[in-house]
Parts: C-alpha cells; structure tokens; sequence
C-alpha cells in the first residue's frame, strides 16, 4: 500500500511543499493530495492591489498540478483528527473523510477580529480572495458616487500600510484614512518612517496615530477617545488569526491555535503531523518565533520537506535556515520601502526607498507566483524510495 501523504491548503507554504515532495519522492511509493478551498491559486501578498481595482493572476491548481502525479481534492477542511489519521472535509456535493500517513497542515491565517464588536458584520478586509473581490465591489459603488466616499483602514502594519497606499493611489476620487494604534510605521528605522509619511502626504491619505477603535458600525467607527469616525467602508487589517481546527482536533497548539512544531516542522504531539506557514509556531534561528508571513511559509515550507523527505526515505535531515530578514513594503505602484532588520528582529538604521524598492517587491512577487505556479521545477527521473519502514521519530536533524 503506497504512503499516503494529504496536504492541506494550497498557498505560499502547501503548493510549495507538495511540489517538492512529488519531485523527490517515488510515486511507487507513495501518493500526494492537496486539499484546497479555492480552485485557484491566491497571491495573497497582492490582495490589497485587487481590492483596489487592479488584475491580479490566479493560476488553476489543477493547471499547476498537471502531469505531477498530486491529486487535487477541491474542498473545505472542517476537520482533523489526529488519532484515527483522518480529514474530514466538505465541498459542494458532500462530506467525506480523507485517510493519511504523513499530514502537512498549511491552512493559513485569516483576519483577526480581536473581539472588536462590529468587524465580522461590516468590516471589510484581504486576507483572502472573495473578502478582497467585496471590497473592490465596494470601492466601484464608491467611486460611481458624485460625492466620491470615505475608507478608513484600521491597522498600520504592512497589510494597513499597502492598502491604503494602493486605494488612494488608485482610486484618488476616494478619502482615504490610516488609523494607527501607536505612531506610523513604529516597526521602521527613522528614516523610513519619514519616506512613509512623505508618502502619505504624497497620496492624499490622513494618518491617525494612538487611535484605538472600540467598535465599527455600518458608516462609521467608534475610538476608546469617545470619537466617531465616519467610514463608507472599513478595511480591517489589524493582524492574523489562524482556524481552531488544529486545536479542536487535539494537536498540542498555543494560546492563539497555532500548531507547536519542533525544529523540523514536526508536531511536538503528534509526530506524522508536520505544519507550515501560518499555522505553525517556529522558533526562528534567532530564537523567537517567525512572524506569520510569506517569507516564513517559504522557510517553513521547505524544512518541513526536508524533514518529510528524510524520514519517510531513512536520510538524514538537514537543517534549512529559519531566519527573518525584513519587510517589503509597497506604497502604491511606483514607491516602497526595504526594510532590513537584525537578529533582535529590529529594524537597522539603513532602509531602500522609492522606485528601487519597488521593483525589488515587484521581483519578489514575479518569482513567488512562478515558483508556486511550477511547483516541482520539472519531475526528475530519479526519485527517492521510502525506506522499509518510516520513523517519523528515529532520524536526527543535522545541526
């Protein structure tokens, strides 16, 4: 009986992995499914830039998965339990239940809501394809009005910081508003905070610092200051949450329902789970935890491959790198900022703004979408056999 190796979700982290896993491994031995919601694969570091009206890619999976041996289970995960080795999932015709050996969980993260009253029913946001489709829905109902409209964008990490700048660079009949927790761009060195605030004038945007909303209603937001903002639409990007899903089945999680994995991906309570991306809590070569983001799904990712490869087939397992090393940020189409960090995760003093910038984030979103969108780079003729019988236990990392 081939090994039987399930792949839940198909973003940065689970297209990736799968891929690579088809590439290096021998289809005698074993088979691999994706589990994925969407058809399509999403660049979900260019949601911003649909909502504000621009055409993004979205490649079939079952066009990325021709002719590599995976198999596409087009359904959502409700769903897992690790004790019987089973995936429940559901998708327009039925529910039903998908068997494993080896599960790679890469489900991703969704907007977090921190318990605003108000967000689920009239905040908008992009973390995911049809929320940012409702947006640009949105801001095309906007831009039909004579009298134009307000957004306001709650947050100003890097999903707040894009969104704003792209929906004010593209759409400028639309008032855009930044509200910010603390001061603007307090994750940046001095001097990219200046190039963002010089931005932000550039574009028209107001900027809102140490304004904390309390709750967002259907036309306006509510401060702790007792202020009332008005907001023809919301955009909420205040951070990430992941699914209880991983919780719920029983897979040793943290406080916020992240997966606990050791230095190899692998669950610490159950070892034929590996996770990746979002959903899993890495510690970082620098001893703290990789932030949720795309370049930690690519780390993530490819350590659990390493890890899965090397057991499954009795090789030893090497250590990938788990690092952070800055933020990309765009500001529109024609302006961004690098921002490098150190080992602290700080920002360094020097940073790349403008144009340069720019291109550097627009390269690194044409080679994340080619990569995903070929994800075994071509199959080899020789593939690794599995060893007679896998231990997800018995084979070392390399230090």
């Amino acid at each position: 009986m081939k090994h039987r190796i399930v792949v839940l979700g198909a973003g940065y982290a689970g297209a990736y992995v799968a891929g690579t896993l088809a590439r290096r491994l021998s289809p005698e031995d074993t088979e691999i499914t994706v589990v994925n919601a969407e058809p399509d694969f999403v660049q979900r570091l260019r949601l911003h830039q649909l909502a504000a009206g621009r055409e993004i890619e979205a490649p079939q999976l079952a066009d990325v998965f021709v002719g590599t041996g995976i198999r596409l289970r087009l359904a959502r995960v409700t769903a897992v339990d690790p004790e019987r080795q089973v995936v429940a999932v559901a998708d327009a015709d039925a529910d039903g239940e998908l068997g494993y050996d080896t599960l790679l969980y890469a489900l991703g993260s969704h907007v977090a809501d921190h318990g605003v009253p108000g967000v689920a029913e009239h905040a908008f946001d992009v973390t995911g394809r049809p929320s940012a489709l409702r947006l640009r829905e949105r801001l095309d109902s906007l831009g039909r009005r004579d009298e134009g409209g307000s957004v306001l964008v709650v947050g100003d990490g890097l999903t707040g910081i894009e969104t704003a700048t792209e929906i004010a660079e593209s759409r400028p009949g639309l008032s855009v508003t930044l509200v910010a927790r603390g001061e603007l761009g307090a994750q940046l060195s001095a001097g990219a905070r200046s190039h963002l605030r010089q931005a932000c004038n550039r574009l028209g945007i107001t900027v809102l610092e140490h304004t904390e909303v309390e709750a967002v209603e259907a036309a306006r937001v509510l401060c702790a200051d007792g202020t009332a903002l008005a907001s023809d639409a919301t955009v909420w990007t205040t951070g990430f949450a992941v699914s209880p899903i991983a919780a719920t089945g029983g897979l040793e999680v943290t406080e916020n329902g992240r997966i606990v994995v050791d230095r190899t991906m692998q669950s610490v309570s159950h070892p034929n789970v590996y996770a990746a991306g979002d959903s899993a809590y890495a510690i970082g070569d620098n001893g703290r935890p990789l932030p949720m983001s795309c370049a930690s799904a690519g780390y993530t990712g490819m350590q659990a491959t390493a890890a899965i490869v090397g057991r499954l087939t009795g090789h030893k397992i090497a250590n990938t790198k788990l690092e952070y090393l800055g933020n990309h940020i765009s500001l529109g189409r024609r302006d961004g900022i690098l921002q490098m960090v150190d080992d602290e995760g700080q920002a360094k003093p020097k940073y790349v703004g403008g144009w340069k910038a720019a291109r550097i984030k627009a390269g690194i979103l044409k080679m994340s979408l080619w990569a995903n969108s070929h994800p075994t780079f071509g199959l080899p003729k020789r593939k690794r056999r599995l060893a007679a019988a896998p231990d997800a236990s018995a084979e070392k990392a390399v230090a």
